[in-house]
């Protein structure tokens, strides 16, 4: 009973700690390229991004402690940070190339 209980606080754990690191990483290249694409200078983007981004990342680690299912942690943080991420790829792709 302990070694289950042990193993799943380290999934828990493991899913805080990565999931709200992708979902940050996630919120700052698409919050970043989004205020580009607004016309904002990039230094000026990613200094106010990057202050948001660690609020984001606490308030999500915290979030992810009061989820019932480890495996809406992983769903919810690393996809979301996964679609965010593509979105700010996409956004950077069409400011170099001028579309």
């Amino acid at each position: 009973m302990q070694i289950t209980n042990f193993w799943q606080g380290a999934h828990l754990a493991a899913a805080s700690v990565l999931g709200s690191y992708a979902f940050a990483w996630g919120f700052s290249a698409f919050g970043i390229a989004g205020l580009v694409a607004l016309g904002v200078d990039f230094h000026e983007a990613e200094t106010g991004i990057l202050i948001s981004a660690l609020l984001v990342l606490l308030g999500v680690f915290i979030w992810s402690f009061s989820v019932r299912k480890v495996n809406r942690i992983w769903v919810m943080l690393v996809g979301g940070g996964l679609i965010m991420t593509m979105l700010g790829w996409l956004i950077q792709k069409i400011l170099l190339q001028g579309i």
